[in-house]
């Protein structure tokens, strides 16, 4: 491997690509929302095009040792794959490649740019190497990739159908993502195996047989990155990644039970479908929290999820940080985190489109939360909670958001929080928009 020494400290390398959950699906929206077709430009050997800051001298690669002059270094002009500073330096010379075009960088998106209104709008998202141009007229778009064709060797793939494991469909009705192929390599790679579900609560104190860890957190990963186009699995997926330390056969015969459904769903995704109306829709947010699911350290589990237009864009499973002290305190410290997710969301939609941004309407279905955070009267009765949750109460009154309540079948985050039987499930995953694709 090639070894470079900087004068100046190495930089941590970088990489550019859309946020999950927010950059892609949010991207796969708007196109269908607009009726725009998605195009696809990859950069040939990107690595090698980015300008380096620093001084870097790497070693003679064998083969092209010079004579009697063994003891000297070689000094970088340009970037090589294998420098940490390859990625940066080619996002550096990408980003002054755009702006010089007339793009702006979205602010709260650093992957994504946009340029132009009306019909000259044009939107590029950013996958390290891979660009995914829409906009509302062809022939811009066209001009745009001979831009960049003149300034980068770069390979029209034309519309987009396959990139970072996800396959993507564009149709007249609309837009679907799914990652069929990702997930029947997860499956071959692993073996599966017949084996019951297991029928108890996950523990770290599982007194069961150690299995080989490298192995167990191989599979996980895999399937954490299939859950950018499932939100089904996102829950069991983020339990099973609790137990990456120290995992037994217990763990094991979880993963394996993901496995078999995955096995039964492989072709299942999202859809996009495109709206005869094209005024901007409204953005739709759900909260949910169990109570203390978690039997190693009792901290509860938040469940976030967004629809535009009737399609999810956004989803989140996440431990919470901190131990709630009561179902109110979980139920308040998911909203919290719903609703900073809600505002950035809002907030991206209207810079890439330019248009103002709406307000949030997010429901709940716990009457105390909705009560804590319209009546400050309540104060009193909610010192356990940290203040920094009461964000929640400062969007109301800004009206930022708009707070309804929903009765608890039709929470849809209630997927995100805990385990379902297997007919709610069924509806619930029908109901956020996963279904087959193929």
């Amino acid at each position: 491997s090639m070894h470079a020494k900087a004068r100046c400290g190495l930089r941590r390398s970088v990489r550019s690509s859309c946020k999950d959950g927010l950059g892609e699906t949010t991207y796969s929206f708007l196109a269908a929302q607009e009726s725009w077709r998605i195009h696809h430009l990859d950069v040939n050997s990107a690595f090698l095009t980015g300008e380096l800051e620093e001084e870097l001298y790497v070693k003679q690669p064998p083969g092209y040792i010079q004579e009697g002059e063994e003891h000297k270094v070689l000094k970088l002009h340009k970037a090589l794959y294998g420098l940490r500073q390859a990625p940066q330096a080619w996002n550096v010379e990408l980003d002054r490649t755009l702006i010089s075009l007339g793009f702006e960088k979205a602010p709260l998106e650093h992957a994504m740019y946009k340029r132009g209104d009306g019909n000259d709008r044009l939107l590029v998202g950013i996958y390290v190497d891979d660009l995914l141009i829409t906009g509302a007229d062809e022939e811009v778009i066209a001009n745009f990739k001979l831009q960049m064709k003149k300034l980068f060797k770069m390979t029209d793939l034309g519309l987009l159908s396959y990139y970072l494991g996800i396959e993507v469909q564009q149709k007249p009705e609309g837009i679907i993502i799914c990652q069929e192929a990702y997930a029947k390599k997860v499956l071959e790679s692993c073996g599966m195996k017949d084996c019951n579900p297991p029928r108890h609560r996950l523990s770290k104190k599982s007194e069961a047989p150690a299995v080989d860890a490298t192995e167990y957190r191989s599979v996980v990963r895999k399937l954490r990155y299939l859950t950018n186009t499932r939100p089904d699995l996102a829950y069991s997926v983020g339990i099973v990644s609790r137990f990456m330390e120290a995992p037994t056969t217990e763990h094991w015969a979880a993963v394996e039970n993901i496995l078999r459904y995955i096995k039964g769903t492989t072709n299942f995704g999202c859809v996009y479908l495109r709206k005869k109306k094209k005024e901007m829709v409204e953005l739709l947010g759900y909260s949910d929290s169990d109570m203390a699911g978690d039997v190693d350290d009792r901290k509860s589990t938040s469940g976030v999820a967004y629809f535009l237009g009737g399609s999810i864009v956004s989803w989140l499973s996440q431990k919470q940080k901190v131990v709630a002290l009561s179902s109110r305190e979980a139920e308040y410290i998911a909203a919290a985190t719903a609703v900073c997710q809600g505002v950035c969301l809002g907030r991206l939609l209207g810079d890439l489109t330019g248009k103002e941004p709406e307000g949030v309407v997010f429901n709940i279905d716990d009457v105390s939360t909705i009560s804590l955070w319209k009546n400050p009267v309540h104060h009193g009765r909610c010192k356990d909670i940290d203040m920094r949750h009461h964000y929640l109460r400062e969007c109301v009154e800004e009206s930022k958001i708009d707070i309804n309540y929903i009765c608890t079948d039709d929470q849809l985050a209630d997927i995100l929080t805990r385990s379902l039987g297997r007919q709610k499930f069924v509806k619930m995953r029908r109901r956020i928009g996963v279904q087959a694709v193929k």
